[in-house]
């Protein structure tokens, strides 16, 4: 299980994938703004979402948990 984590302090803008989806390495996942600039957060492995633990609109710190892979 590989987890996803913010790359810095910011808000969860849009969330471009869902609960079972698969994924490759360096697809974009979530698009976040931070500073009103939006950062793209890239997929770290290849497999499925197995889990989403944040919402559109959510403020989030850096490191936090976004999301899980199972590869």
């Amino acid at each position: 299980m590989e987890k996803l984590l913010a790359p810095m302090a910011g808000n969860i803008w849009k969330i471009e994938c869902k609960e079972g989806d698969s994924v490759n390495v360096d697809d974009v996942l979530i698009i976040m703004e931070a500073m009103k600039m939006e950062a793209e957060v890239y997929s770290p492995a290849t497999g499925v979402i197995a889990k989403i633990t944040v919402k559109e609109g959510q403020d989030v710190e850096e490191g936090q948990a976004l999301l899980e892979i199972d590869s």
